[in-house]
C-alpha cells in the first residue's frame, strides 16, 4: 500500500535495494527537490518492530519539508530483511550503515559533507553505535533509545535477580528462565518478549536475554566523533538511560528531555511529534543547513 501511495507523491520516490553481503537492505530514497542539486541528506534507521515505511511518517516527511533528502532503510532484524530474508538483528550497526553511506555518497544529489543519521526507538541505540564506527556522518540523532539493553532488562527484574553478578549461577538462571517463559506465554504482556526472540533469531526467552549482552554503548560512545543530539521522554522506561549515553559522549552533544506537561512523555514522543521535530531539526538545521543546495 505504501509503495502504491508513493506514486501519488509530489516528487518521485525511489525504491532501492542496497547490497549487504549475501542479502540486500530495502529502502526508499526521497528527493527534497527534482532539480538534481546536491543537498543535505538524512539517513533514517528504525526499531525492533519497525519497518522502512513507517520511517517516512516518523521523520521522513518532516525532513523533506525542511529541505533534506531522505534515505530510509530496513537493516537486519527489521521489516522485510527479517520476514523475507530471515536475517536476525546484529549489534555492529556501524557495519550495517557503512554500505548505506556508500550508496548515498554515490549519488549526484547528495552532499557527502552533510549526511546525518537519525535513529528511532531501538534505532536510537543503533544510530550512536553506527556513528561510533562510521565517521563520515556529519551528525547523529538518537530519539529515545536505551544505552545498554541488557542493563535495561535487569532493571525490570525483582530483588536479587537484578544483580548481574548472580545471573550466571545455576539456580538463579533456572528461576530467571521460569519467569521469562511465563511472561512470553502471556498473550499481551509477552508480546514484546516474543517479538524480541523473533528479531534476535532465538528459540527460547533466556537465549534472547543472553543476546542482549552485545547491545551496549558503554565502550562505543567515546568513539563517536560527530555532533550528537540525544533525547528521552519523561514517561518512557526505554529511554530512561539516555543520560548515561550523554555522559559517555566525548563529542559535541546536546540532550533534551521531553515532559508530560508538554504532552510528549510517550516513547519517541508519539503524542507530540511536531514538538520533537521542531527541536531536533532546529539543532540539525543549524549544522547541516538543508536549504543550501549546491551544484
Amino acid at each position: 500500500m505504501f509503495t502504491e501511495a508513493t506514486v501519488l507523491m509530489d516528487l518521485p520516490v525511489e525504491r532501492i535495494e542496497i547490497r549487504f553481503g549475501a542479502i540486500t537492505l530495502p529502502g526508499d530514497f526521497f528527493c527534497a527537490a527534482a532539480d538534481g542539486r546536491r543537498r543535505a541528506t538524512v539517513i533514517l534507521t528504525g526499531g525492533y518492530d519497525g519497518t522502512v515505511e513507517e520511517l517516512y511518517f516518523a521523520n521522513g516527511a518532516a525532513a523533506l519539508a525542511r529541505g533534506y533528502n531522505v534515505l530510509a532503510f530496513d537493516g537486519p532484524g527489521q521489516g522485510r530483511v527479517l520476514t523475507e530474508q530471515r536475517q536476525a538483528i546484529r549489534a555492529d550497526w556501524e557495519n550495517v550503515v557503512t554500505p548505506i553511506v556508500d550508496y548515498a555518497l554515490g549519488r549526484d544529489d547528495v552532499d557527502g559533507e552533510r549526511i546525518a543519521l537519525i535513529g528511532l526507538s531501538l534505532g536510537a541505540h543503533l544510530a550512536p553505535r553506527a556513528a561510533s564506527g562510521e565517521h563520515r556522518l556529519a551528525a547523529c540523532v538518537a530519539d529515545c533509545g536505551a544505552y545498554d539493553l541488557y542493563a535495561a532488562f535487569l532493571d525490570r527484574l525483582p530483588g536479587p535477580l537484578a544483580n548481574p553478578n548472580v545471573l550466571d549461577r545455576r539456580r538463579v538462571r533456572f528461576a530467571l528462565a521460569q519467569i521469562v517463559e511465563r511472561l512470553a506465554a502471556k498473550p499481551t504482556a509477552g508480546w514484546a518478549l516474543r517479538r524480541g526472540m523473533l528479531v534476535h533469531g532465538v528459540d527460547d526467552p533466556l537465549a534472547y536475554v543472553d543476546a542482549l549482552h552485545e547491545f551496549t554503548l558503554k565502550d562505543r560512545a567515546p568513539q563517536i566523533s560527530c555532533p550528537t543530539w540525544v533525547c528521552s521522554a519523561e514517561g518512557d522506561e526505554i529511554s530512561a538511560s539516555a543520560p548515561q549515553l550523554v555522559a559517555a559522549l566525548t563529542c559535541e552533544k546536546t540532550y533534551v528531555r521531553f515532559t508530560s506537561a508538554e504532552g510528549a512523555d510517550d516513547h519517541w514522543e508519539q503524542a507530540a511529534r511536531a514538538l520533537y521535530h521542531a527541536r531536533s531539526f532546529a539543532w540539525l538545521d543549524s549544522r547541516l543547513q538543508p536549504r543550501r543546495a549546491t551544484e
